[in-house]
């Protein structure tokens, strides 16, 4: 999976809309990103992780905290993400639950959270449930596991190398589709 365009809204730090272009970064898929303290890097992993899986990259953070204070009430809180994977452009866009100005009247009211994602052959899917089951099925990991091996953070790829036996086996599994062979195996 290669990301291509990372657009945020009113998202952790950001009040406004800021959009990454990754595509000006070459095609070799490999990024390092680093900065000061504070700089926004975990931002940066969180949004990918919240637009492919609906919750940010570390297990201290709930989708409900990803709406900027920043943010002017009447901005949305949003991510879309367009990756490719397979040679096929993807774009998935998805909206943690929040608290958005009522459209008549004084007050708030409860904005749910939504996910939409776009196939290559321009379906589109819809509702959450069905947006997450589809994103694992491009990928073949879960959120932990794409944590894990597609957006190594400080101390986490120790983590991987350290895992016992089995939970690597079962995460190389997944990445490599080599669980066929295992079933073979067994019988």
């Amino acid at each position: 999976m290669r990301p291509l365009k990372l657009t945020l809204s009113a998202f952790g730090p950001y009040a406004g809309t800021v959009t990454l272009d990754f595509d000006r970064l070459g095609n070799a898929g490999l990024y390092l990103i680093t900065g000061d303290t504070g700089a926004g890097k975990t931002t940066i992993f969180d949004a990918i992780s919240f637009a492919l899986f609906g919750e940010p990259s570390g297990t201290s953070r709930e989708p409900g905290m990803l709406r900027s204070k920043y943010a002017d009430p009447a901005t949305p809180t949003e991510v879309e993400l367009i990756f490719l994977y397979g040679g096929k452009t993807y774009a998935v866009k998805r909206n943690p639950e929040y608290q958005r100005p009522k459209a008549r009247g004084e007050g708030f009211t409860k904005k749910a959270a939504d996910a939409q994602l776009t196939l290559p052959d321009g379906r589109v899917v819809t509702k959450l449930k069905d947006v997450d089951k589809a994103v694992r099925d491009i990928l073949g990991l879960n959120r932990e596991q794409f944590s894990q091996v597609a957006m190594i953070s400080q101390g986490d790829f120790r983590k991987l190398l350290q895992a016992d036996t089995k939970e690597r086996q079962k995460i190389f599994r997944d990445i490599f589709g080599t669980g066929l062979f295992v079933t073979l195996q067994n019988q």
